[in-house]
């Protein structure tokens, strides 16, 4: 057994975590009619090793549901669903995290509830396709500017979604910062072109993101509350721009001012997007005094490199290995191979296949 800081209990906020390591969240769209039901409790449950796990992306409302069968957090039947996930987990000894999820313009009117609208800070349709169980691929549509009013409706759906996470028994939630979606729709000016208190400068392209953060931890704790930060990433049709450094010095800063449980900062490097600089990590760290969570295609040496005596981070995030390793934090304190083989087609299926039909490893 490897004597290595990853495998020690660590502190979040005020959670106690069985060691450093952190499951990333992983859209896998089980969540039939967007209820969250048994198949993924067991899912969770086999994966609670992890000191915490970030469930997928979690739709705080209608309108935030992009994807074929994603979970939602805004009716009663998705907190009693998400009851089953956070007492499986609970009872096998783990911590467990809500990722509240708005896809905003990265959606489909064919994914989403009748009524339901595509919303962004600007009517700027993103390049691409989405998968609909309807019609297939599609091309993403032109979504709707959202007027004052929508932007003060969603960062109040955010805040009902954090309470209704608590009440289904969830430890915290973390708000989905990342990847393209609704917040970094705000933050990043080849998505947000608005000429009101939401867009323009730096501190306005924030606004958005914390006003949301401090809602919630006003809502359910500031030590219950983290963000997912994506610098640099390539999803969802954005892409880099002169202002990204002062932007998340800024954002660092205002979240570090909120005093928030984490930051949960990702390079997507690895599926092709630009590295992060580690000046701006090296930023990051100095402006937030909690929790920093590194993210992007670690194995078990870099994993616990990252967070030495000095270093930039405090937990580390695996993914994917998860996905086929539901014991991964045994298999890595251990030194037990890895599985390897993954069917990548049916990783956004339906059904168990590819999903909770993963072995343990038998030593």
């Amino acid at each position: 057994m490897k004597e290595l800081k990853l495998f020690t209990p660590a502190k979040l906020g005020s959670i106690e975590l069985s060691n450093h390591i952190v499951m990333a969240p992983m859209t896998r769209c089980r969540a039939i009619g967007n209820i969250p039901n048994d198949l993924m409790a067991e899912y969770y449950r086999q994966r609670a090793g992890a000191g915490l796990i970030v469930t997928e992306g979690t739709s705080p409302s209608p309108n935030g549901l992009g994807y074929c069968r994603i979970p939602g957090i805004y009716s009663e039947a998705q907190v009693e669903g998400w009851k089953k996930v956070t007492s499986a987990v609970h009872q096998a000894g783990g911590k467990i995290f809500m990722q509240l999820m708005h896809t905003g313009r990265i959606s489909h009117r064919l994914n989403m509830p009748e009524g339901a609208r595509v919303l962004a800070p600007s009517a700027i349709q993103p390049k691409g396709q989405m998968w609909t169980d309807a019609s297939q691929m599609q091309d993403f549509p032109v979504p709707e500017a959202m007027t004052a009013a929508d932007v003060r409706d969603a960062i109040q759906e955010f805040v009902v979604a954090a309470r209704n996470a608590i009440a289904a028994g969830f430890d915290g939630v973390e708000v989905h910062g990342a990847n393209g979606y609704l917040q970094e729709q705000f933050l990043s000016p080849s998505s947000n072109q608005r000429d009101d208190l939401y867009g323009g400068s730096v501190a306005n392209r924030c606004r958005f993101v914390v006003e949301t953060v401090e809602g919630i931890a006003a809502a359910i704790g500031k030590d219950r509350t983290g963000i997912r930060l994506s610098p640099y990433s390539i999803a969802g049709d954005l892409s880099a721009y002169p202002e990204i450094a002062a932007t998340y010095d800024h954002l660092s800063a205002e979240l570090n001012r909120i005093g928030i449980a984490y930051i949960h900062l990702v390079d997507h490097s690895a599926q092709g997007s630009p590295e992060v600089p580690v000046a701006m990590k090296q930023k990051v760290r100095d402006n937030f005094q909690n929790t920093i969570i590194h993210c992007g295609n670690f194995n078990l040496e870099r994993a616990n490199a990252a967070i030495a005596p000095g270093a930039l981070a405090d937990l580390v995030a695996f993914g994917r290995p998860f996905l086929n390793n539901p014991d991964l934090v045994n298999r890595l304190e251990n030194d037990y191979p890895l599985a390897t083989e993954l069917d990548r087609n049916i990783l956004f299926s339906a059904d168990e296949k590819g999903y909770t039909d993963f072995a343990v490893y038998a030593a």
